[in-house]
C-alpha cells in the first residue's frame, strides 16, 4: 500500500481506521461491507439496515459482521445507528471511517475513459474507499460480501448465499448474487489481499466494477491460445472465467423485477443522458431491461417519439427499482409533442389553451414526477400525440434509473 500510495509514508497512522461504532467481532462467517455517502434528497441506510437485519435469525446474527463505512466526514454514522443499540452492542454493527490522510491529492487526476473531472475524482475514491473497507474487513470472516447503502433484502439471504457457496465444485473468486454495478458480489477473505493490491495499481484508471473484470482476465486468460483468431481467444477466455466468476440470481428474484415490460407502440427513443453500460433506452421501452444513466444535468431529456402519430390515454414512468430505489428521476416533467403543426405553432407564439403550460418548442407540460414515478392521463382535447419527452429542470446528486415505461 505504500507504494501505490506513497503519501502515507508520511502518515503512519493513515490506514488505521477510525472506529465509530465496533466491538471488534472476528471469526465469523460472513462479513459485509456497507459504504455510504452524503446524499441530498434521502438517507437510505436506516432503510437498507432493517431490510438486512430483519430477515436474520439469532444464529446467523452471531455469525456475520456488517461493517458500515462512512466515506465522508458528514455522514451521520452514529445518528444512523441510534435505532440498532442492541446490534452495536453485542457486534453485528459496526461503523468506520478512514483518516482524511488515507486518501491522496484528487484535484489533478487524469482525465479518462472521456469522463469528466468530478466523475473521474468521485471513482477513484470510491477505489480507494472499497480497498480500506476491504482490507478492514479481511481477517473478522471466511467471506467477504460488498454490498451498498441502498438495496432491500430478501428473506434469508445469508442462507441462500451460504448454500450457493457450498455448492461450488472446484474454486472460484467471485459469486456474483446481483449483476448491477459491484453490489452483491462475493468474495473469499484470503482473496481481498491479491484483489486491493489490483484495485491499488489502477485505483485512477477505471471504475471498480470494471477493475474486477481486468483481474479475472489477467488471471485466466492465456494470450498464445490460438491468438491468430482473437473470436477464438476471447471464447476461450470467457469460458475460463465463468469458473471464477460465478453468477447466481433467485428465479423470482431476477432483472424481471428490476424493470417491468409493457406492450408500448412503435417508437424511436432517444436521450441527451450518458447510459451506463448495456442498460439503454431501447431495452426498457421494450421490456427487455431498465434503463440506467449517469446523473442527470438540467436541461437532459428521454424522448419517445411514435413511429405514427397517436392518442396516448394514460401514461406511466416509473425511475428507480429494488436494487438501488435511490437513482430516480427528481425535479422532471412529462412533457407531450402534438402531432397538429398548427396547434404547435400556436402553441410557441400564443400560449396553451389547455390546462397545461406549454414550452418554447410546442411541447405541453402534462406532468411532473413525485418520489420517483409520474402516471395521469391525457386530455383527448390535445389530438394525436407525436412524441413525449422528460425533461430534467436540476442537476441531479445521483444516477437515473428508468424501470418501467
Amino acid at each position: 500500500i505504500y507504494y501505490y500510495l506513497p503519501h502515507l509514508r508520511e502518515y503512519e497512522d493513515a490506514i488505521f481506521p477510525n472506529v465509530i461504532f465496533g466491538q471488534q467481532r472476528t471469526g465469523v462467517s460472513l462479513v459485509m461491507g456497507i459504504p455510504t455517502v452524503k446524499r441530498e434528497k434521502q438517507n437510505y441506510l436506516i432503510a437498507t439496515l432493517h431490510s438486512l437485519l430483519y430477515q436474520l435469525s439469532e444464529e446467523q446474527r452471531e455469525d456475520c459482521v456488517m461493517i458500515i463505512f462512512v466515506a465522508e466526514v458528514s455522514v451521520h454514522g452514529k445518528d444512523s445507528l441510534a435505532s440498532f443499540p442492541r446490534e452495536v452492542q453485542s457486534g453485528v454493527l459496526e461503523v468506520i471511517s478512514p483518516p482524511a490522510s488515507y486518501y491522496p491529492d484528487l484535484s489533478k487526476l487524469e482525465k479518462t475513459l472521456g469522463d469528466s473531472e468530478e466523475r473521474v475524482r468521485w471513482r477513484t475514491k470510491q477505489n480507494l474507499d472499497y480497498s480500506f473497507l476491504m482490507l478492514y474487513a479481511q481477517p473478522k470472516g471466511t467471506f467477504y460480501l460488498q454490498l451498498e447503502d441502498d438495496i432491500i433484502a430478501k428473506p434469508d439471504f445469508i442462507g441462500s448465499i451460504k448454500s450457493f457457496a457450498a455448492q461450488q465444485s472446484h474454486d472460484w473468486m467471485v459469486l456474483e448474487f446481483s449483476q448491477l454495478g459491484f453490489i452483491g458480489k462475493l468474495f473469499k477473505s484470503e482473496d481481498l489481499p491479491l484483489i486491493v493490491e489490483f484495485f491499488l495499481m489502477f485505483y485512477k484508471d477505471k471504475p471498480v466494477d470494471w477493475l474486477i473484470d481486468h483481474l479475472l482476465w489477467v488471471k485466466m486468460c492465456n494470450p498464445e491460445k490460438d491468438a491468430v483468431n482473437i473470436n477464438a481467444l476471447f471464447s476461450h477466455c470467457m469460458s475460463e472465467i465463468t469458473f471464477l466468476y460465478i453468477n447466481q440470481q433467485d428465479k423470482d428474484f431476477g432483472k424481471m423485477l428490476l424493470h417491468k415490460a409493457h406492450n408500448n407502440p412503435p417508437a424511436k427513443v432517444d436521450t441527451s443522458l450518458k447510459i451506463y453500460k448495456q442498460y439503454t433506452l431501447e431495452k426498457v421501452y421494450k421490456g427487455q431491461d431498465c434503463f440506467w444513466a449517469l446523473a442527470p444535468v438540467a436541461g437532459d431529456y428521454i424522448r419517445f417519439t411514435f413511429l405514427n402519430p397517436l392518442e396516448v390515454e394514460k401514461y406511466l414512468f416509473r425511475s428507480g427499482n429494488m436494487e438501488h430505489p435511490g437513482d430516480k428521476l427528481f425535479n422532471t416533467t412529462v412533457e407531450v409533442l402534438p402531432a397538429d403543426k398548427t396547434l404547435r405553432k400556436e402553441l410557441i407564439h400564443n400560449g396553451s389553451k389547455f390546462n397545461y403550460p406549454a414550452t418554447k418548442d410546442g411541447y405541453l407540460k402534462i406532468g411532473v414526477f413525485e418520489n420517483g414515478t409520474a402516471e395521469g392521463s391525457i386530455s383527448q382535447a390535445i389530438g394525436r400525440i407525436e412524441a413525449i419527452r422528460l425533461s430534467v429542470s436540476s442537476d441531479s446528486p445521483v444516477w437515473a434509473i428508468l424501470s418501467e415505461v
